[in-house]
């Protein structure tokens, strides 16, 4: 286990490469949690030291304090990633975890508080202390690469809505299916099944709407 370490301010400010000044102007902006009071000395740790350095990474990016402040309250208050992926519930889904800056730069621009809070109502994204978890690598690479592409990030977002309904009532179906000839136990070993069924529908109905496209 690693020991939790703790600064002083004027250590802090100097690890994270910035002026005393310009830590307590972050503090007096609430950009960063409270401090752990003793007496009159106020104690950081290496939270605070991440956070910091994500201000500066989210600053360089061309982001401005009012909107670092708006993202960091999202954070803070965004569902734990322990509600999100049940540990008990198996996946074939890989969770990817990224820091606040690297999120930024996978969704350059696109990252705003209204973005973040809609991927989060979605279940897309979870915190992890100073770690965001995005609950899939596919979903991941495929809406970055939408976003790359020129499809603003809100559509993207509103469109992996609708999709999450159908998604939804497509599992339901085939869950209705196996559960009338076979037992829940059957369900992870035939869901391979279904995916590809899915998979080659959706093929054949982007061929579809591919051919009837002037």
């Amino acid at each position: 286990m690693t020991e939790k370490r703790e600064y002083r301010m004027e250590e802090l400010a100097r690890l994270a490469g910035i002026t005393v000044r310009t830590l307590r102007f972050y503090r007096e902006r609430k950009l960063l949690p409270p401090p752990r009071r003793e007496g009159r000395i106020a104690w950081y740790d290496d939270h605070h030291l991440a956070r910091l350095r994500t201000i500066s990474a989210l600053l360089e990016r061309g982001h401005t304090l009012n909107g670092i402040a708006e993202l960091a309250e999202a954070f803070d208050h965004g569902r734990d990633v322990a509600d999100l992926i049940g540990a008990d519930t198996p996946t074939e889904e890989e969770p990817v975890r990224l820091t606040p800056e690297e999120l930024a730069a996978r969704f350059e621009g696109e990252v705003t508080p209204e973005n973040l809070a809609a991927a989060m109502e979605l279940g897309y994204l979870g915190t992890d202390g100073d770690e965001i978890v995005h609950i899939s690598r596919r979903l991941l690479d495929v809406s970055s690469a939408l976003v790359r592409e020129g499809i603003p990030l809100a559509e993207v977002l509103r469109a992996g809505k609708e999709v999450r309904s159908h998604a939804d009532a497509l599992a339901g179906l085939f869950a209705d299916l196996v559960l009338r000839h076979a037992t829940e136990q059957d369900l992870p070993r035939l869901r391979p099944l279904a995916r590809s069924v899915v998979e080659a529908e959706l093929s054949l109905a982007l061929d579809r709407r591919m051919r009837a496209t002037p």
